[in-house]
C-alpha cells in the first residue's frame, strides 16, 4: 500500500456526535462506543501523519432553516428536529482532538446528507492528489459510512472500512454492515490490523 495514493476520509467528527453533551451522541448504543471509536481513530491518525498520508475531514454543516432537509425522515429528521449540525453552533464544530492536527487535516465542506461526495469537491480533491485508496472512519456505520463507501467504489476507488473506527446505532447493526454489507464493495478490517499491514508494506 502506497501512503502517497491513500487518503483517510473522516466523516462526522463533530461535537454533536463526539462531545459529552453532543445532541446526537446518544444515537449510538453503549456509553463507551463513541469514545472508543475516537480513540482508535486518533491512533490511526498519528500513524498516518508520520507516513504523510492524505487526511480529509467531511463535516456536515446545515443552514439554520435546514432547507437541505425539507422532506427528511429517520436520522435526518432527528437532525433537523434537534437542531444538530447547525451552521455557527458549537455542535457543528470540529472536535478539538481533530483540530489539534492543524493543517495536517484538509477540510472538504458542503456535505448535507449521507454521502460525502454529494454536493462537495471531494472527488476533485482526491483526483487532484492522485488518490486511489480510501480508508473510511466516523459516523454512522449504516448511513454516512455506507453511502460514502458505495459512492467511492462507484467512482473507481479502492475502499477500506476501518471497523473499529466507525460506530453504528446498535451492536447488531454494526456487525451486520461489517460482516454482510461492506464486504460487497470494500475491505473491512480493524484499525490495528490495518496498521500492522501498513507497517509491513512500508518496511
Amino acid at each position: 500500500m502506497d501512503p502517497k495514493t491513500t487518503a483517510i476520509i473522516l466523516v462526522g467528527y463533530q461535537n454533536d456526535y463526539f462531545a459529552s453533551n453532543g445532541i446526537l451522541r446518544g444515537v449510538v448504543e453503549g456509553a463507551n462506543r463513541v469514545d472508543q471509536t475516537l480513540s482508535n481513530t486518533l491512533d490511526l491518525l498519528h500513524v498516518a501523519v508520520e507516513a504523510e498520508m492524505t487526511l480529509i475531514s467531511t463535516p456536515i454543516i446545515l443552514t439554520s432553516d435546514y432547507r437541505a432537509m425539507a422532506e427528511s425522515e429517520g436520522i435526518l429528521g432527528a437532525i433537523k428536529s434537534s437542531g444538530a449540525f447547525k451552521a455557527g453552533s458549537p455542535g457543528a464544530d470540529t472536535i478539538p482532538e481533530l483540530l489539534a492536527f492543524g493543517d495536517k487535516i484538509n477540510y472538504v465542506n458542503g456535505k448535507q446528507g449521507f454521502n460525502a461526495f454529494s454536493n462537495t469537491e471531494l472527488d476533485r480533491v482526491l483526483r487532484a492528489g492522485n488518490i486511489h485508496h480510501l480508508l473510511l472512519a466516523g459516523m454512522i456505520t449504516s448511513l454516512c459510512i455506507d453511502s460514502t463507501g458505495r459512492a467511492a467504489y462507484e467512482r473507481g476507488y479502492k475502499v477500506t472500512i476501518l471497523s473499529d473506527c466507525v460506530s453504528a446505532r446498535t451492536p447488531a447493526e454494526q456487525d451486520f454492515y461489517c460482516n454482510n454489507i461492506f464486504p460487497l464493495y470494500a475491505d473491512v478490517m480493524t484499525n490495528q490490523k490495518f496498521m500492522e499491514q501498513f507497517a509491513t508494506a512500508t518496511v
